[in-house]
């Protein structure tokens, strides 16, 4: 069971409360204003497609920012040093970069309402049905993640009993959704992103002048950990030995390709923000904006890792005392003076109700328009299924209650996420990416390659790794590798069983496979949209760019 070390109780005192309160009454308040807005069940699933770019950019943004970014990646840099920005520089940003140039004309441009909806249309009820019930498990299983991750630290920082801290953040999450729908999560979102940065930035600048700035963090793990620590790419060459147990091969393929995008492709706690935008040029520059932010976070999550890794040289060292997941409440507790302290706590809080309120109205969406009107109760009134939408937001924080303590068996809560992308997201990607390039996939082509790409990601990593018939030196690695099984079983099974089996007929696919177009994707941009520094290719390569240059300082 994964818990933080006992020792870092948070001297809390009325100041720090308050802050709290004030923000939990903020987040109600805007749960309130947005249910004003909320008269069908399009305005309270998708916001009624009128939210403005840099709303959804934010929000986009936000709603990854939770216990997986925070805990998880601060454990990563901790555990595997500069390694970790990996994950952001060729792990997120060339993925969000073509989900908004490529892949979002098709998602906006059908019209469709959610991730698997789009597969019906390309495939037909059973691949639908299918991706349905993924997306619905894996929502409410990372929903649980967040929860867990918050109840931990709450019963360690301000001493709150677990149950208990499940249950009020659960709450708080459960009635602003209900209540204002994605509106109210999308706009908590981009509350919550400025009050973690103001959590952050402080942790960090007060975290480097504690070890000597810069220059006197990088001589410290230098000194401890030697010199690739703190590069990227150094100890990557195949058979070469390095912390984070994958070489350049497995990197660049297995998460900068099938993992990555697989991500933030088809998730659809992502793409539902893009969905939400007012129009077409908007949800195409969704992902765009919101790698901007993206490309920076390392310096506020993954250098206060490093930075703890000085301060307590014994993290992650002794079973029963501070572990990796530790290593930014160690700093809350060594750093900060009381008020700030409250303003940290928040931050911590709000991006995990960010990741939590993203994962459950992405499981309200997916359950009550692809399961439940789409297979159970068909051909019903509108405020119908706008009433389901809000009890099923109920069930969805309920079993994400139930959830949370799935992720006790890991001790870092990225390993845990990363082998569910590896089950649930990179087989979806794999059928998304070729019945999108391929018009002749057929239906049973995109059933088969969905199922069998999840099984064998699954027989990779309990019945090979966990068993020890194959030897990979990490989780992490040992994720990378399942990332790529499952997206070369499933391409396999794709193209056997589009050979012997009937495509769809070519009318059916207009705006679903590429150099096809429905009347959506012909949208012009709307006014002002049409402006040089809002083009999505200059937006798009720009962040390209820029995340090649900070690799830089980490190359050698």
């Amino acid at each position: 069971m994964i818990t933080l070390a006992e020792g870092l109780r948070l001297p809390t005192n009325g100041l720090d409360y308050t802050i709290l309160a004030i923000y939990f009454i903020v987040v109600l308040g805007i749960g309130f204003a947005a249910r004003r807005s909320v008269r069908t069940s399009l305005d309270f699933f998708l916001s009624g497609r009128s939210l403005p770019a840099w709303v959804t950019g934010l929000a986009f943004v936000a709603a990854n920012l939770g216990a997986t970014e925070i805990l998880g990646m601060a454990a990563n840099g901790a555990q595997y040093g500069a390694y970790t920005v990996h994950w952001y520089w060729i792990g997120a940003i060339p993925a969000m970069v073509f989900l908004g140039l490529v892949m979002m004309p098709f998602y906006y441009g059908s019209k469709v309402r959610s991730v698997p909806e789009f597969l019906l249309h390309r495939f037909g009820p059973s691949s639908h049905l299918l991706s349905s019930v993924i997306f619905a498990v894996s929502s409410v299983l990372i929903a649980g993640v967040n929860l867990y991750a918050m109840a931990i630290v709450l019963q360690a920082l301000l001493g709150w009993p677990q149950w208990v801290a499940i249950v009020i953040a659960g709450f708080f999450v459960l009635v602003y959704i209900t209540i204002g729908g994605l509106s109210s999560a999308i706009y908590n979102e981009v509350l919550q992103f400025f009050v973690i940065l103001a959590a952050l930035i402080p942790l960090t600048v007060v975290g480097l002048k504690r070890v000597g700035g810069w220059d006197g963090l990088t001589d410290s793990l230098t000194s401890s950990h030697g010199d690739a620590f703190l590069t990227a790419w150094k100890g990557t060459g195949i058979g070469e030995g390095n912390p984070l147990g994958a070489n350049w091969l497995t990197i660049v393929l297995g998460l900068g390709f099938v993992m990555s995008f697989g991500y933030w492709t088809t998730n659809f706690a992502e793409v539902q923000r893009a969905l939400s935008a007012k129009n077409l040029s908007a949800a195409k520059r969704t992902p765009l904006i919101a790698a901007f932010p993206k490309i920076f976070i390392p310096m506020v999550v993954v250098v206060p890792g490093l930075i703890a890794l000085v301060m307590e040289p014994t993290l992650g060292k002794d079973k029963d005392g501070l572990q990796y997941n530790d290593a930014i409440p160690v700093l809350m507790r060594d750093l900060l003076p009381n008020g700030v302290l409250g303003i940290a706590v928040t931050g911590l809080l709000a991006a995990f109700m960010a990741g939590m309120a993203a994962n459950v109205s992405s499981f309200n969406t997916v359950f009550t328009n692809d399961i439940w009107a789409a297979y159970l109760k068909k051909g019903r009134p509108d405020s119908h299924y706008l009433k389901t939408g809000r009890v099923v937001t109920a069930v969805g924080v309920l079993i994400g209650m139930g959830t949370a303590f799935i992720a006790s068996s890991f001790s870092n809560i990225m390993n845990y996420l990363q082998t569910l992308f590896s089950f649930f997201n990179v087989p979806l990607f794999v059928v998304f990416i070729i019945g999108m390039f391929w018009k002749r996939t057929s239906a049973a082509a995109g059933f088969w390659g969905l199922l069998s790409g999840t099984v064998a990601a699954m027989i990779n990593y309990f019945g090979l790794y966990k068993q020890g018939v194959i030897s990979i030196p990490s989780e992490q690695g040992a994720n990378f590798v399942s990332s790529i099984v499952a997206f070369v079983v499933g391409a396999l099974v794709m193209l056997v069983v589009t050979l012997f089996t009937k495509p769809k007929p070519a009318e059916s696919l207009a705006g679903l496979v590429y150099g096809t177009r429905s009347p959506g994707m012909e949208e012009p941009p709307a006014e002002g949209d049409d402006a040089w520094y809002r083009k999505p290719a200059l937006l798009g390569w720009g962040a390209i760019v820029l995340a090649v240059i900070c690799y830089v300082p980490f190359s050698f």
